[in-house]
C-alpha cells in the first residue's frame, strides 16, 4: 500500500469520528438559534471562544511533543507518556481549583455577575478536556481506531442527548405549561443557556472516565524528560494560542468594541450589552456554517500528524508531503464551491431569518479556512525539523494582523471586519510558512497546480449567481451552479489523470 493510500485510510479511520462527531454537535446550532435569542446565543459564542483558548493553554503543546518524542527513540515511550500525563494532570488540577476560587471575580469581569457557576463549569470542562487530550493522542499513536472513535461518538452522543433533553424537551414543555415530575426534578428555567454548558460538562466527565484505562503511569517520573519536552513544546504553545486568538478573539473584541460604541451612541448599559451580544450571536451562528471546512481540516490533522512524524525518516517523505497537499487543496476548494454555490440551501441550517443578515461573511470565512487548511499542512515542516520557533514567529504575525484589523475596522464595519481580518490573517500565515519552509525544509510542492485550482475556484464563484438571502434560486439556477461545480471536477480529472499512476506509486 502506498503512503498516500495509507494516509487516506488513517484520515478515514481517525478523522471520520471527529468529522461526524463535530457535525452532530454542529447540528445543535439550529436548536440554539430557535430556542435562544441573539443575545443569549452571543453568550454561548463568547464562552466557547474562551474554552478553545484555555484548552490550548492547558495542553501547552505537549500533544505534539508526545508525537515527536515517541519517534526519536531518545527516551523510553512509557517514560515519555507517563511524564506527559503527570504534567497535564498537575497543571489542569491547579487550574480547576484556581478558577473555582475566583469564579465570582471572573464572572464580574465578563459581565455575567449573576452566573459565576458558568465559570466553575467551564473550568472543569477545560481541565478535563486538556487531560483527556493526552490519552486520546496515545490512541492515535497506537492506532486504536475503534476505541478512539467509540469514545468520541459517546462523548458527542451524551452532549447532544442532554441538549435535546434540557433545551428541547424540558424548556419547551415548561414554557407551554406542560410540567411533569421529570421537568420539576431536572429543569430550572433560571439556568437558561447554562444547560448547554451543563450538557458539555457531563459529556466531558464521561469521556474522562472512559479514557481512564489509558491513563497509566508505567514509566517513572523524570523531570529531565518533561524539561526536554517543554523546550520543544513551548513554541507550539504559542502557535496553539495564536491559532485560538486568530480563530476566536474576533468574537470577544466584537462584543467589547460594539458594547462601547453603543454606549457612546446613547444606549444604557443593558441595551448596549444586548445589542453587542446580538451582533456577536449573528456572527457566531454564521461562522458555524464554515465549520464544515474546519471539520475536514481537523480530520486531516488527526491523521497526518502521527503519520508524517512516523514517515519523516523515509527518503520519499517530502514527495509524499507535496502529493498530499495537492489532493488536500482540491478537496478544500470543492467544499468552498459546494457551500457558496448552494448557500441558499445552507442558510436553512440557521433556521431563523433574524440571523441571515450575517450570511455575507460566509464566503469570506470559507476562503479564510482554505488558507488555514493549507497553512496546517505546510506547518509540518517546522515540527519535523525541530524548528518550532518559526511556528511562533508566523503565528505572531497572524495575531498582530487579527488585532490590528479588528480594532481598526469593527467600529465601522462590525462583524464584516472580523471576517476580513480572519482572511488576511490566515492568508499571511500561509504565505509566510511557505516561504520559510522552502528555505529551511524544502518540499517539492507543485505551486502552479495549487494556484490553478484556487484560481479556478474563485473564477467559478465569481461567475455564479450572486447570493441574496431574501430570494430563492430556481431549479434552472441550481442546475447552473451544479454545472459550475462539475466543471471544477472535470478540470481536476483532466489535470490529474496523466499523473495519477505516478502519484500513487
Amino acid at each position: 500500500m502506498s503512503n498516500i493510500k495509507k494516509l487516506i485510510g488513517q484520515t478515514a479511520i481517525y478523522g471520520s469520528s471527529s468529522i461526524i462527531g463535530r457535525f452532530l454537535n454542529f447540528l445543535l446550532t439550529p436548536l440554539y438559534v430557535i430556542q435562544f435569542s441573539n443575545e443569549q446565543y452571543g453568550i454561548i459564542t463568547e464562552m466557547y471562544a474562551y474554552v478553545a483558548f484555555l484548552v490550548v493553554l492547558l495542553t501547552y503543546g505537549m500533544e505534539t511533543a508526545l508525537f515527536r518524542f515517541s519517534t526519536t527513540n531518545k527516551y523510553d515511550y512509557h517514560k515519555i507518556y507517563s511524564n506527559t500525563l503527570f504534567s497535564l494532570i498537575t497543571t489542569s488540577s491547579f487550574f480547576i481549583i484556581l478558577v473555582s476560587l475566583f469564579s465570582q471575580d471572573i464572572a464580574n469581569l465578563l459581565k455575567y455577575p449573576d452566573h459565576s457557576e458558568y465559570i466553575i463549569w467551564f473550568g472543569m470542562i477545560v481541565g478535563l478536556d486538556a487531560i483527556s487530550a493526552i490519552p486520546l493522542a496515545q490512541l492515535r499513536l497506537k492506532e486504536k481506531a475503534k476505541k478512539f472513535a467509540l469514545i468520541n461518538f459517546l462523548n458527542v452522543g451524551v452532549n447532544i442527548g442532554l441538549n435535546l433533553f434540557f433545551i428541547l424537551y424540558c424548556k419547551e414543555n415548561f414554557e407551554s405549561g406542560n410540567n411533569n415530575w421529570v421537568i420539576d426534578t431536572f429543569y430550572n428555567d433560571e439556568i437558561g443557556v447554562g444547560y448547554v454548558f451543563i450538557s458539555n460538562l457531563i459529556s466531558s466527565i464521561i469521556k474522562f472516565v472512559l479514557l481512564s484505562s489509558e491513563m497509566n503511569f508505567k514509566g517513572s517520573f523524570d523531570f529531565s524528560v518533561i524539561k526536554a519536552m517543554l523546550k520543544y513544546a513551548a513554541p507550539m504553545l504559542f502557535v496553539g494560542l495564536a491559532y485560538v486568538i486568530n480563530e476566536t478573539l474576533d468574537r470577544a473584541m466584537l462584543k467589547e468594541i460594539l458594547y462601547q460604541q453603543y454606549l457612546d451612541d446613547g444606549a444604557n448599559s443593558k441595551q448596549a450589552l444586548e445589542l453587542a451580544q446580538a451582533k456577536n450571536g449573528i456572527y457566531g451562528a454564521n461562522y458555524k456554517i464554515t465549520m464544515i471546512v474546519s471539520m475536514f481540516i481537523q480530520a486531516f490533522r488527526y491523521a497526518s500528524e502521527p503519520f508524517f512524524f512516523k514517515d519523516g525518516t523515509n527518503k520519499s517523505s517530502k514527495e509524499t508531503l507535496a502529493k498530499v497537499m495537492n489532493y488536500f487543496i482540491i478537496v478544500l476548494v470543492l467544499i468552498f464551491l459546494i457551500i457558496t454555490l448552494y448557500l441558499h440551501l445552507f442558510k436553512y441550517f440557521i433556521n431563523n431569518p433574524d440571523y441571515w443578515e450575517g450570511l455575507t461573511v460566509v464566503p469570506i470565512l470559507l476562503g479564510a479556512n482554505i488558507f488555514l487548511g493549507i497553512y496546517t499542512s505546510l506547518s509540518i515542516w517546522y515540527k519535523l525539523s525541530d524548528k518550532t520557533k518559526f511556528g511562533a514567529y508566523i503565528s505572531s504575525a497572524g495575531v498582530i494582523i487579527t488585532l490590528f484589523i479588528n480594532f481598526l475596522f469593527i467600529p465601522n464595519y462590525g462583524y464584516l471586519a472580523s471576517a476580513f481580518a480572519t482572511l488576511a490573517c490566515y492568508g499571511s500565515m500561509m504565505i509566510l510558512s511557505y516561504i520559510l519552509g522552502q528555505k529551511h525544509y524544502t518540499v517539492p510542492y507543485n505551486l502552479w497546480k495549487f494556484l490553478l485550482y484556487i484560481s479556478a475556484g474563485l473564477l467559478i464563484y465569481g461567475i455564479s449567481i450572486p447570493f441574496n438571502s431574501a430570494k430563492e434560486l430556481s431549479w434552472i439556477q441550481y442546475g447552473y451552479h451544479t454545472l459550475l461545480i462539475f466543471s471544477f471536477i472535470i478540470l481536476v480529472i483532466v489535470i490529474e489523470k496523466p499523473f495519477k499512476k505516478r502519484m500513487l506509486d
